[in-house]
């Protein structure tokens, strides 16, 4: 798929700024698509929306279809008449610039509880309609997620497989008993997915009206502890006793990490998905599609052949490389959906196989500016080796360090390399001297981290690769998106013909 020459911003939604603790779908979200056309941006890439479990990694989710409901508005809730005002009296101060999963969840949830309430009690017609439509619209991942989430919240939150036998193995005894005994707790989270996807629907409408596209972020594995693999067990590599993870994903040692990256999530069994003409996948692809313009496709790698690794590792080191139906699966996706915009991330040990898969189905794939300067002069990251146009270039991405961060923390002898190259670095910073590389690279797309755009340094990253806590709670300071700071963007947009 070709993309004409364009730019974007990446920032998820939890870093926008709110009184709520955390970035929502209100006002702020609207004000970020305002600066994003008024600075030429084009395009908005977010991390997966879903609802995140332990470690809050939106790449671990309890669901591959459903969306993250403390991500809702309260203020649009209180507009829409399901809360009031003094519902939200004494509220707590929060960090500006740090997002406390904890006490944000202490503070929404029962608001959130409160507006279910008054929605049952609310004599709305029309509401109530279009919750009825919304629901049968998405049941085929609806029901399961709900009745998920329900019967987790019953058993104290616990993984799914430590669930009573007869549940956790989904019997249909035991679900339609669950349904009729939580119903209103399914009725709940059937009712935040509800408000959740028409708020951002709502917002991504709005981001059309202003010329900006969104990139959404799949990735290719999903988390054990997931209404997708408790309703789904045939497609998943599963211990028959313990319903646990059995050959787990990840990925060998790389520059991340020099023991590999041990994920945890559990394989798919391809065989079975192909039996099923990969119905599973032609779902999940469809429904996002309903939600982002472009799909970024996290591990593309993974379509090509996978990193498998037995039970009982704590590292990803003794694993191996298994093959993947990745050709068959993006036919059947192709003659289902059409024209998928995929961009493929095409990082890590990549292939000739791994390539060819890619071009074969005119996928752009991924260039990271910050990876070009630590070899010799054929780094294919080095903007003047970029062969083809079809590819997005990064300053950095959700997993780098913050280009300031990056810049900072390299030997005198690696940062004059990147001078070097340079030639000089610009008086406003090394930020912008890469985002200006970036930019005038032959490149269709260019993307880059809010973090770069404002210049800061490691404190604002984002994740570090291998670690589970203390991740995904940067925020921007409600301040930040100056006038001069959108002019200077929008310059340079125009200046390397990225313009609208």
């Amino acid at each position: 798929m070709l993309f004409k020459r364009v730019s974007g911003i990446l920032l998820h939604p939890t870093s926008l700024p709110s009184r709520f603790g955390i970035g929502d779908l209100g006002e702020s979200a609207y004000r970020f698509v305002d600066f994003l056309a008024d600075s030429f941006q084009q395009l908005w890439q977010i991390l997966p929306l879903g609802p995140v479990g332990y470690g809050n990694s939106p790449y671990s989710c309890y669901s591959a279809f459903a969306g993250y409901s403390l991500l809702i508005s309260i203020d649009r809730l209180v507009g829409d008449g399901l809360l009031s005002n003094d519902d939200l009296a004494n509220l707590p101060e929060f960090h500006l610039e740090k997002v406390d999963y904890q006490s944000v969840e202490e503070v929404k949830a029962p608001l959130l509880r409160k507006a279910y309430q008054n929605f049952c009690q609310q004599p709305n017609p029309e509401q109530k309609q279009r919750f009825q439509d919304f629901c049968q619209q998405q049941q085929h991942w609806l029901d399961n997620y709900s009745l998920f989430r329900a019967v987790k919240d019953e058993n104290g939150g616990v993984a799914w497989n430590f669930w009573p036998e007869d549940i956790a193995s989904h019997k249909a005894t035991a679900v339609e008993a669950a349904r009729e005994r939580l119903a209103s707790d399914i009725g709940y989270h059937k009712f935040l997915q509800f408000v959740f996807f028409q708020q951002w629907q709502d917002l991504r409408n709005y981001a059309h009206q202003r010329g900006v596209k969104i990139i959404g972020d799949i990735p290719i594995y999903v988390a054990h502890d997931s209404a997708d693999v408790w309703a789904n067990t045939r497609f998943f590599c599963l211990d028959q006793k313990t319903l646990g993870s059995s050959t787990m994903a990840g990925v060998p040692p790389d520059c991340f990490s020099d023991t590999g990256q041990l994920w945890g999530n559990p394989i798919y069994l391809w065989k079975r998905l192909e039996e099923n003409n990969f119905s599973w996948w032609v779902q999940r692809l469809k429904t996002m599609l309903e939600y982002v313009d472009i799909i970024r496709v996290d591990h593309f790698r993974a379509f090509e052949s996978f990193w498998a690794v037995k039970p009982g590792e704590t590292t990803a080191i003794q694993g191996k490389w298994l093959k993947t139906p990745g050709e068959k699966l993006f036919q059947v996706l192709a003659e289902e959906l059409g024209d998928i915009p995929i961009i493929a991330e095409d990082l890590g040990i990549i292939t000739p196989e791994v390539e060819a898969l890619r071009d074969k189905f005119n996928f752009p794939g991924m260039k990271v500016i910050q990876f070009a300067f630590d070899s010799d002069r054929a780094n294919p990251f080095l903007p003047y080796n970029y062969v083809d146009r079809n590819c997005v270039v990064y300053t950095g991405t959700h997993d780098n360090d913050t280009t300031m961060g990056w810049f900072l923390a390299r030997s005198p002898e690696a940062q004059a390399r990147v001078r070097d190259y340079l030639g000089c670095i610009s008086p406003e910073g090394i930020h912008w001297s890469l985002i200006r590389l970036a930019m005038s690279s032959v490149a269709n797309v260019a993307i880059f981290p809010l973090q770069d755009i404002l210049g800061l340094e490691n404190w604002a990253r984002m994740n570090m690769p291998s670690t589970a806590t203390g991740n995904w709670e940067w925020r921007y300071h409600p301040d930040a998106l100056t006038r001069e700071l959108s002019d200077r963007l929008k310059y340079y947009t125009w200046l390397y013909g990225r313009a609208p």
